[in-house]
């Protein structure tokens, strides 16, 4: 869901509380809709994106571009330096304004604004001077797009219009009874909520219906006494007014579906509500997934295109393959064909379309064979010995040309996750690399040989026994992990049959401990494509165990003398496994 604005105002509260006097150390724009603020420590996240609007403290460190965008350096122009003196909120707007101290270039005083809009589709981030001109957007709106309201600089800073219906904070009693009086018999209580007030969200609507009538299908003519329905309204006006907020997560089967600043008991047993301290923690959870997801559409687009493209071309390819092949098995019925015809020389007549004949390979069983009345009976025969030649040298072709087609398909597949379990910009442009040196992209530049590209460490862990782990980020970091960074008696674990990330358990020559191997082969299973998956069989052995085949893909080995562990893939312990 999009953050509400009774959610935005817990979050203001909770800034007010921790950056208040602080100064902007950094700027960085991670990515095209957000800007991370360091003060002090903290991190403040700016998001103006379409889909996830919002304003937050955020612990999760993103990777910023090799060169800053223009709107980021314009911030750290104005913003380097600047204390914070206030963060406000218009009531029930999703919109938040961070007052701030700042000097310019020759060291005089000055004022400036950043404004966050958090308004879905419209979102923006905006910087106005003291006077309340607008210095720069995110987002510039000119005419052609907004004829009503123009954001570009230069110009007065006008804040949203308003949408016309009464704030629900300002409702009283009696004007709340004579707008249910009026309201549509057959309207659902939620729909009659969200039209007659401003500041409610679909969420909280649904709640409200749900302790008024235990139901959020009911319907204004169903609801007995309308004082239940105000009361929780009330309840809830009175908990917005108080800052009295109560974040929660909504997981459905283990994953997040929703939040709220208030308790939620409207889907009784089908969601587990979990609590949390701050709603800035619950957001940074919340968003985690979707924002990896994200990543990777907007980072990963070319190369999920790519991988695909080749993806379904092998299996294409390997479906033709695989029907020539079949046909191939047949051959010696063409062979036998072109003896029965050669063995009837004498009873056949040119520009016959058929012979029958007896077969003396089946008892003298009769058969017919098919004729092309425009050869001679010795062309047909030759004609049919030549496919016979033509079947028997396809099927070592074919069976050769098929190994190679899946292994092609197997290699592509785990490079297709690789490109959903990507991080970092240079996840990508490693993937990037590797489809280059495999041929499924096409080499760039004048041939000559520049510098080694560099690769991202691999992700390391340490178990709770104290020992390391690494993770493989890309088949071709697998490879260097197995093959070249491990020591002989390490531990390495694989999911099996499942593609996923090579992880060597670094033991020092000594046995691990069995919570070790569990915590690695939870990574194993994590790193995979099996991470939504319960009871993951992961395969683990001595590195020593562990070969590259002849012609083999990057990240493609064999081993032997493994075990199996299965284990249930768990977020939390990962996270907890992580080295800072």
């Amino acid at each position: 869901m999009a953050m509400d604005a009774i959610f935005l105002q817990a979050v203001v509260e909770e800034l007010r509380r921790e950056l208040t006097g602080l100064r902007i150390d950094k700027v960085q724009q991670p990515a095209r809709d957000q800007v991370v603020l360091l003060l002090r420590g903290r991190r403040l996240l700016l998001n103006a994106g379409a889909g996830a609007p919002r304003l937050q403290l955020t612990e999760t460190l993103r990777e910023n571009p090799a060169e800053p965008p223009m709107f980021c350096m314009l911030l750290r122009k104005h913003l380097a330096g600047a204390r914070v003196t206030e963060i406000t909120q218009p009531p029930l707007e999703r919109l938040v304004r961070i007052e701030l101290d700042a000097a310019d270039e020759l060291g005089r005083a000055g004022r400036r604004t950043l404004v966050l809009e958090a308004m879905g589709r419209r979102s923006n981030l905006i910087l106005l001077d003291e006077e309340g001109r607008i210095i720069d957007a995110l987002r510039r709106v000119d005419a052609e797009l907004s004829a009503a309201r123009q954001v570009l600089p230069g110009l007065y800073y006008q804040p949203p219009a308003s949408v016309g219906r009464r704030p629900f904070l300002e409702e009283t009693e009696a004007g709340f009874r004579e707008k249910f009086a009026a309201a549509p018999a057959e309207h659902k209580l939620d729909a009659f909520l969200l039209d007659s007030y401003f500041g409610l969200s679909p969420l909280l609507a649904r709640e409200l219906a749900f302790q008024a009538a235990g139901d959020v299908d009911c319907r204004v003519f169903q609801l007995e006494d309308p004082e239940v329905l105000w009361t929780a309204l009330d309840r809830l006006c009175l908990r917005v007014r108080e800052n009295r907020f109560a974040p929660v997560c909504l997981l459905r089967e283990g994953k997040p579906m929703d939040f709220a600043c208030v308790p939620v008991a409207q889907y009784g047993s089908a969601a587990e509500s979990v609590p949390y301290d701050s709603p800035s923690a619950l957001l940074d959870d919340f968003y985690a997934v979707r924002e990896r997801q994200e990543r990777a559409r907007q980072r990963g687009a070319d190369l999920l295109r790519t991988a695909s493209t080749a993806r379904d071309r092998l299996r294409r390819k390997l479906a033709l393959q695989e029907k020539e092949y079949a046909g191939t098995q047949d051959r010696d019925r063409l062979r036998v064909c072109g003896d029965l015809i050669t063995a009837n020389l004498y009873r056949m007549e040119r520009g016959a379309a058929r012979l029958d004949c007896e077969n003396y390979y089946e008892d003298n069983a009769p058969v017919s064979i098919p004729l092309d009345p425009l050869l001679t009976p010795q062309q047909n025969a030759a004609k049919y010995y030549k496919r016979y030649t033509k079947a028997r040298t396809a099927e070592k072709y074919l069976r050769e040309q098929m190994a190679l087609a899946r292994r092609d398909l197997e290699y592509i597949e785990s490079v297709l996750a690789e490109i959903q379990q990507a991080e970092t910009e240079q996840d990508f442009l490693d993937i990037r690399g590797e489809l280059r040196d495999a041929g499924f992209l096409k080499k760039q530049g004048t041939g000559k040989k520049g510098k080694k590209e560099r690769s991202a460490a691999p992700r390391e862990f340490r178990t709770s026994g104290g020992l390391r782990v690494l993770v493989g980020r890309n088949n071709r970091q697998n490879d260097q992990l197995t093959l070249k960074t491990a020591d002989r008696r390490d531990l390495w674990l694989h999911t099996q049959k499942i593609h996923g990330s090579h992880v060597i358990l670094r033991t020092g020559g000594q046995p691990p401990a069995e919570a070790d191997v569990l915590e690695a082969a939870m990574l194993a299973a994590w790193f995979s494509q099996a991470r939504d998956s319960a009871n993951v069989p992961v395969d683990y052995t001595e590195v020593r165990f562990v070969k590259k085949p002849a012609g083999g893909r990057p990240g493609m080995v064999v081993y032997t003398t493994c075990h199996t562990v299965n284990v249930t893939p768990d977020g939390e312990l990962v996270k907890g496994l992580q080295v800072k």
